[in-house]
């Protein structure tokens, strides 16, 4: 019971840093205005956040080292200190300063949160279990975004800013109060994190799940970081409907998340990624055909993001069962692989769209979706053959006693 009360504590504080993470996407060109840059200058930015993503080893690494706990703590920290940097002074720096401080919280959070459920729930259960955790992402463009938008048209860009602090402030004390200092769980001597990091780059699988999140990431961004500039170029949408338009993504978010917890762990988590990943692929092929009407459009970036749920929320259990000796450090690797995705996607997704239009960021966004199939394909091969090994080792060893 004690366990099932944590998962949805970290739910919630986990909604408070996802919504200050996913509220620079549909509010894009509204936050450039309110700077003074234009929308590409802006993007640089989310590009810059997304390549602090090579960066997550050093710090998941911190929670195989230091403790869950230790890591949890410093990446609510790192939150709290970019909120008050724009509370304070707010300007097109310290924004941009909020945005990296807020990632690296989450490089620290994110994996320090997923490793300790790990040590915790079994592999049979842990994809109903973190899909409720991964339920905070959604619930933060259903909740947290429309009240960002209500806070930026009421009273300005940097309104958020204040609030966030005081809620960082929140979770400090709860994970402070919550967590146990010691960590019975975790008795093994720690392995140095230079052998940690050495020992995920040299395994196979671990190299070929980590791709897998980077060209699903990659596809996903290229349709995240436009569809509010699309959908305000298109059918000229404001604040407050690019809001209601986030809530729909949201709720199809949930949607992939509930579906996850109803099947991943009955399907098998390799299948399930494959089923998403061929989903998405299809939601990307309607979503420029059915785009041409305002209901239309919410409707196919309902399925698109649906689908990459789907396979965001499938693709985590499967990568904490990898290396288990090296979770934390190899869930901060899974990380860097969705930053550099996003890095990509971000990268390419303005110039495309300003340069071809709508359709050629889908197709491209298919593209990288099939990358992520090879990968997956890759990935459960070199498993099943790691499997037949063991199985063969424990009948050698049978056979002689």
């Amino acid at each position: 019971m004690r366990l099932r009360f944590q998962l949805l504590i970290f739910m919630a504080l986990r909604i408070i840093l996802n919504t200050m993470h996913r509220m620079v996407y549909p509010f894009l060109a509204v936050f450039a205005r309110g700077l003074g840059v234009d929308v590409t200058t802006l993007s640089l930015v989310v590009t810059a956040r997304s390549f602090f993503g090579i960066f997550a080893p050093v710090f998941g690494s911190i929670a195989d080292q230091r403790g869950r706990r230790f890591g949890l703590l410093l990446g609510v920290f790192l939150f709290i200190a970019g909120m008050l940097l724009v509370a304070i002074y707010p300007s097109f720096l310290t924004f941009s300063i909020a945005l990296l401080l807020g990632i690296l919280g989450k490089y620290l959070f994110d994996p320090s949160m997923q490793a300790y459920f790990g040590d915790r729930v079994p592999y049979e259960r842990r994809g109903t279990a973190l899909a409720v955790t991964e339920a905070a992402w959604s619930l933060a463009f259903i909740a947290g975004v429309p009240l960002v938008g209500y806070l930026i048209s009421a009273y300005g860009w940097n309104a958020p800013f204040p609030l966030f602090a005081g809620l960082g402030l929140g979770m400090f004390a709860v994970i402070w109060r919550m967590i146990p200092r010691s960590d019975p769980l975790r008795s093994q001597p720690a392995v140095s994190s230079v052998k940690n990091v050495r020992a995920v780059l040299t395994n196979l699988p671990a190299l070929a799940g980590i791709s897998i999140a980077l060209w699903a990431s990659a596809a996903n961004e290229l349709v995240n970081l436009i569809f509010g500039v699309w959908l305000e170029d298109s059918f000229g949408l404001k604040i407050a409907a690019l809001a209601g338009a986030s809530a729909v993504i949201g709720f199809s978010e949930l949607g992939g998340e509930g579906l996850v917890a109803l099947t991943t762990d009955r399907l098998g988590k390799p299948r399930a990624l494959a089923l998403g990943l061929t989903g998405n692929i299809l939601a990307a092929l309607l979503l420029p055909v059915v785009g041409r009407t305002e209901i239309g459009a919410l409707v196919g970036l309902f399925l698109f993001y649906i689908t990459f749920e789907y396979v965001l929320v499938s693709h985590i259990p499967l990568m904490t069962e990898v290396m288990p000796e090296a979770r934390a450090t190899l869930l901060s690797f899974n990380v860097t692989g969705h930053s550099l995705g996003r890095m990509i996607g971000a990268l390419v997704a303005t110039l495309i769209y300003q340069r071809f239009g709508f359709l050629p960021v889908t197709l491209i966004a298919i593209l990288f979706n099939g990358f992520a199939l090879l990968a997956l394909g890759e990935l459960t091969q070199k498993a099943a053959i790691v499997s037949r090994l063991l199985a063969w080792f424990r009948r050698t060893k049978g056979s002689e006693t």
